[in-house]
């Protein structure tokens, strides 16, 4: 093979320089190694939603641009179900993972859908930063999350109708109620006599609005966020159940990141849920007095015949079969006997 003096004298050209690979092969400076997408079926106005971008910046800073995560809200990147198999897959790198979705794959993981375990916050962060949450972040790990330890508050979540308030449980008899796709709701529903119908949270406004489904039930930011105030006139302060919501990556996701990555990102998602939980609080009081302003009519009616209807039936019994002796042990270590 011939070369001109031209090509020879480019090599050595080259050559001097110590360059080791041409331009276009070299990462630039600040460019990311890892860029992860984060689903979500949260809004934006959520509290979660702002402190977790918040921390995926902090993330990005500190890292030196090295891990870049951007968070899609409002379903965009599917509903719950398509993300969670997403995930599982390794084809999204991140989810806002609430546990008891993962109760189709095992059913320990639906213990939060447990009706009236929890009264109130008095025990509710000890069991999730405890023994329980540690328990059903190592079930979620097996299904294919890992998932961030400190949980973000999702509230307790409230009954909103459209003909009239709920105050006992006999008012849920026929009920046509919209649920997510989560075993334990249902469960809890029906044995309070109510017409359960799962559907993911990106299509509750319409079934609302149609009448496919009477009423929803959800933390209070959402009916705002998502405006359903619009097609729902009632909301009862039922507390029925507490829900939480976990950072997490995809299992192959996260053994691609390098160890101090993944220090990094336990750091500030874990500090950032924190500060989110003290978000909640002030939030939810504002909440009440927004949605009365937009029409909302409220009232608060007693948890204890709700319980009382629940153990009349076999829902604890049942809801201790199908979460495990460990899961419920655990559950009862900080709530008392239940069943």
């Amino acid at each position: 093979m011939k070369l001109s003096r031209r090509t020879l004298l480019s090599s050595a050209a080259f050559a001097a320089t110590g360059a080791a690979a041409p331009a276009f092969l070299r990462r630039p400076a600040n460019a990311a190694e890892f860029t992860y997408k984060c689903g979500a079926s949260l809004p934006d106005g959520h509290p979660m939603a702002i402190r977790a971008r918040e921390a995926m910046q902090k993330i990005k800073e500190e890292s030196g641009g090295r891990l870049d995560i951007t968070l899609y809200t409002n379903s965009v990147l599917g509903g719950d179900t398509a993300m969670i198999s997403q995930a599982i897959a390794g084809a999204l790198e991140m989810y806002t993972l609430p546990l008891d979705l993962l109760a189709a794959k095992n059913p320990a993981c639906g213990i939060f859908g447990v009706g009236y375990a929890f009264l109130g916050y008095d025990h509710i962060w000890a069991a999730m930063d405890g023994e329980l949450g540690t328990h059903l972040r190592g079930l979620a790990e097996q299904i294919g999350f890992h998932v961030v330890h400190n949980c973000y508050d999702h509230g307790f979540r409230e009954i909103t109708t459209r003909t009239k308030p709920l105050e006992k449980p006999e008012d849920l008899k026929g009920f046509k109620i919209r649920l997510p796709v989560a075993p334990y709701f249902i469960a809890l529903f029906q044995r309070l006599g109510a017409s359960p119908t799962p559907i993911n949270f990106a299509e509750v406004y319409s079934a609302l609005q149609t009448g496919v489904v009477d009423g929803q039930e959800n933390p209070l930011v959402l009916s705002d966020t998502d405006k359903l105030y619009e097609v729902q006139k009632y909301c009862s302060m039922t507390n029925h159940i507490w829900s939480g919501i976990h950072i997490s990556f995809s299992n192959i996701a996260w053994k691609r990141l390098p160890p101090d990555l993944q220090e990094l990102s336990e750091k500030h998602f874990n500090e950032k849920a924190l500060q989110e939980r003290d978000d909640w609080q002030t939030m939810t009081q504002k909440e009440i007095e927004n949605l009365k302003s937009k029409g909302m009519v409220f009232n608060s009616p007693d948890p204890k015949p709700f319980q009382d209807a629940l153990r009349k039936t076999d829902f604890y019994s049942e809801m201790k079969n199908k979460s495990g002796d460990k899961a419920w042990a655990l559950l009862e270590k900080y709530v008392g006997n239940l069943a």
